[in-house]
């Protein structure tokens, strides 16, 4: 059945919610950039296919600013860690001098992967037969020089990437002609200026293999779209059809609002049935605050705003209920999900090796801390076939994230079988999914 192409869901607009905010709300919140609704389907293909894949591989990843590590992951003279992608394999390490570098992990000699776990190092030496560089990629010994005559040291250094860091992230790109990373950024800086992630740390890491090709994984959290088959308990409270979808250049975003009723609820929640669910609290059981007088969203609100006060201080009194409960889902393109304002959770998502079936899907959250910042949390690692809910550091996200990758295999068994050439997205609520894909096709029809 036609629709109009200006259809929007029934119920309370997210900037008209904005309006009953207690608090000021931020410009950065009533901005608006909707996508050019298209109706159009995608090509099954770039899921199934390994020559897509292949595509990307030597057209996207080797070419695009991607998220590395945090800057608190190698924070002293001499620390590295290892970044993989597909069969690239590179070592981010804070150099002598102390600023970040990024060299390809593989000796100039007979070719061996120079690192393998991350640590702390003096010098890059090969495990084989001893060839070393310093740690700014200079050469620095051959083993029985006298045999190498062809080797000219200055044209011997270890290849590198493009190093660039933002709000405590560090970004790599191995493309020498890249564009520079402020410009890849564009505005997104901005969105994030009063939400500063710098000062945060690593609270928790979880990495899990998932069978699913990596944009299947990552389009499960490029809408709301989904959570009423697949999030069921959250219609109560998440406004997930209202969601504020905006799409730019090279980041995108979607905004579901906490504390309000999904328009697909078949019943009409009073405002202690919204906390009662938000607080996952059994009828049987008070409530810890009373709704008497105001809404489940500014009580909400008002109870995390007391939670992080010790944390950041009266700066709490400054900051919006939408900036405390809402989900500010960002996408820095390809890859890169940093939720905004008090939210913890930073998603990254990528090829598994070359396996074009599967991918990692990893979780990381952020946390504020007083005093010295703690050591960030090493990484948790799940196999294909275990939960979410394994890694107990997680919390509750753990069973909201098993219920998404209960689809994430099934989607990528079902494009694998279904006749249908394309996938059909809507216009308005999908178009996130829409923007990373077409992205990806721009990116791919580039000049080498």
């Amino acid at each position: 059945m036609s629709k109009a192409i200006d259809a929007r869901s029934p119920g309370i607009s997210y900037q008209a919610l904005l309006d009953t905010d207690s608090h000021p709300v931020p410009d950065v919140l009533r901005q608006q950039s909707p996508a050019k609704r298209k109706h159009n389907d995608l090509s099954v293909d770039r899921y199934i296919s390994a020559a897509y894949h292949d595509q990307e591989m030597a057209r996207l990843w080797s070419r695009v600013w991607q998220f590395a590590c945090r800057e608190e992951h190698i924070p002293e003279v001499g620390d590295y860690t290892i970044y993989e992608i597909g069969s690239d394999s590179y070592i981010v390490i804070r150099s002598h001098a102390g600023n970040l570098k990024c060299f390809v992990n593989a000796c100039l000699h007979r070719g061996r992967q120079l690192k393998q776990y991350d640590g702390n190092c003096s010098e890059l030496r090969c495990p084989f037969h001893g060839f070393a560089w310093s740690t700014s990629g200079t050469l620095k010994d051959v083993p029985a020089s006298w045999d190498f005559p062809q080797i000219v040291a200055s044209e011997f250094a270890l290849p590198e990437a493009k190093v660039a860091t933002w709000a405590g992230f560090v970004f790599i790109n191995p493309d020498p002609n890249a564009a520079a990373f402020e410009e890849f950024l564009g505005d997104l800086p901005a969105h994030f200026e009063r939400w500063n992630l710098t000062d945060r740390y690593v609270q928790t890491h979880v990495s899990k293999i998932i069978r699913a090709n990596w944009k299947i994984s990552q389009e499960a959290f490029c809408e709301a779209f989904h959570i009423s088959a697949t999030h069921p308990q959250a219609l109560p409270y998440l406004g997930d059809t209202n969601s504020q979808v905006d799409v730019w250049d090279t980041f995108a975003r979607v905004i579901t609002a906490g504390g309000t009723p999904s328009p697909l609820l078949d019943w009409a929640p009073e405002e202690a049935d919204i906390l009662r669910h938000m607080l996952d609290i059994r009828e049987d059981m008070d409530l810890p605050w009373s709704v008497q007088g105001t809404t489940a969203r500014r009580t909400a609100a008002d109870s995390a705003r007391e939670r992080w006060r010790p944390m950041v201080g009266d700066l709490v009194d400054t900051w919006s209920d939408a900036e405390f409960i809402d989900n500010l889902d960002y996408t820095l393109f390809p890859n890169f999900h940093p939720w905004g304002a008090f939210n913890r959770i930073v998603y990254r998502f990528r090829p598994n090796g070359n396996d074009h079936r599967s991918s990692i899907m990893e979780v990381l959250l952020l946390a504020p801390f007083t005093g010295e910042r703690p050591p960030p949390a090493p990484v948790l690692h799940l196999r294909a076939d275990q939960a979410w809910v394994e890694a107990e550091s997680l919390g509750m996200l753990g069973k909201i994230f098993d219920q998404d990758a209960f689809n994430m295999e099934r989607v990528q068994l079902g494009l694998e079988t279904t006749r249908k050439p394309g996938v059909t997205l809507a216009g308005y609520q999908e178009a996130k999914v829409r923007w990373l894909n077409e992205t990806i096709d721009r990116w791919l029809e580039r000049d080498l």
